[in-house]
């Protein structure tokens, strides 16, 4: 398999894209440059991309039998509400620069297209209401509508010879660096107040597993769908007393979050394919890895 990952520079598209080259795939890179040397534990190609690019030529696919599109533009370190305030261009980019993205790639001859989507596109659902992939869908952010637009594009172009899926993500973590629990881990170990807060969360390399079951799965199992990526429902106490157990920090730990009023993902579609998350087990084997500040 030769597979072109777009975003694969980024916080979630490394894992997928060291999964890939784990499973003994070519792949490529697609962004604005070029991956720094080492960042990858195998051989890379790359590709210039952006999405806010007009028609993209053939040599972008040039050899790939498979899209995996993880690139969004947005204000750093914002999803939701990562528009800031041009609206407008954030939806031009991803939403239509998606959709020319997705039909390029079938007019070249890429035989497998995956999206990576968000539990966004169930922002505004009742309290108490399931996040089952079957549900009736109006999300209250422009994040999730511009996903969920993406998600009903490429699904409307899956047929013969184009097997399109899109994974539906909840908050990703992982042991890679820089990690998005950094400042958090860091500003404990060195007594500051940290923010709490409770949410979803998967492993990156859970994640990569994902797409490789959308990559290789039958047609007829996967073929326009969507399917929920989820796992556990965490506080920032959670997170910080695997540090504390790994790292013996005096400090005291925050208090809880509301766990409870995080809706969970139901996840009995992916899993039907094989998927079997880490768990428990590996966020708390993560956390020790992460226990450690940066030097």
């Amino acid at each position: 398999m030769k597979a072109l990952v777009t975003g694969g520079t980024g916080l979630v598209g490394r894992y997928i894209v060291e999964d890939l080259l784990a499973a003994g795939c070519e792949v490529a890179v697609a962004g604005r440059r070029e991956p720094a040397k080492g960042l990858f534990s195998g051989p890379v190609g790359f590709r210039e991309f952006t999405l806010d690019a007009g028609d993209h030529p053939d040599a972008l696919f040039e050899g790939a039998t498979s899209l995996v599109h993880a690139a969004f533009g947005h204000v750093p370190g914002r999803y939701r509400g990562g528009e800031g305030d041009d609206p407008a261009a954030f939806r031009r980019r991803n939403l239509e620069g998606t959709v020319r993205l997705f039909e390029a790639a079938k007019r070249a001859g890429v035989r497998r297209a995956v999206f990576l989507s968000s539990r966004a596109v169930y922002d505004g659902m009742s309290p108490g209401t399931a996040l089952a992939e079957d549900a009736e869908l109006a999300p209250s952010s422009l994040y999730g509508a511009v996903k969920l637009g993406c998600e009903q594009a490429l699904a409307a172009l899956d047929g013969p010879g184009f097997t399109t899926a899109s994974l539906r993500l909840t908050g990703v973590y992982g042991d890679l660096r820089p990690n998005k629990w950094d400042g958090l881990i860091a500003d404990y170990l060195a007594g500051r107040s940290v923010p709490v807060r409770a949410g979803s969360e998967v492993h990156g390399r859970d994640v990569g597993r994902a797409v490789q079951l959308m990559l290789e799965a039958d047609a007829a199992r996967v073929g326009g769908g969507s399917f929920n990526i989820s796992d556990l429902v965490v506080d920032t106490r959670d997170i910080l007393s695997a540090v504390r157990q790994a790292n013996g920090s005096p400090h005291p730990l925050p208090g809880r979050g509301d766990t409870d009023a995080v809706a969970e993902m139901e996840c009995g579609r992916i899993r039907a394919l094989g998927w079997k998350p880490g768990g428990r087990a590996l966020f708390e084997a993560t956390l020790a890895g992460l226990a450690n500040p940066l030097s």
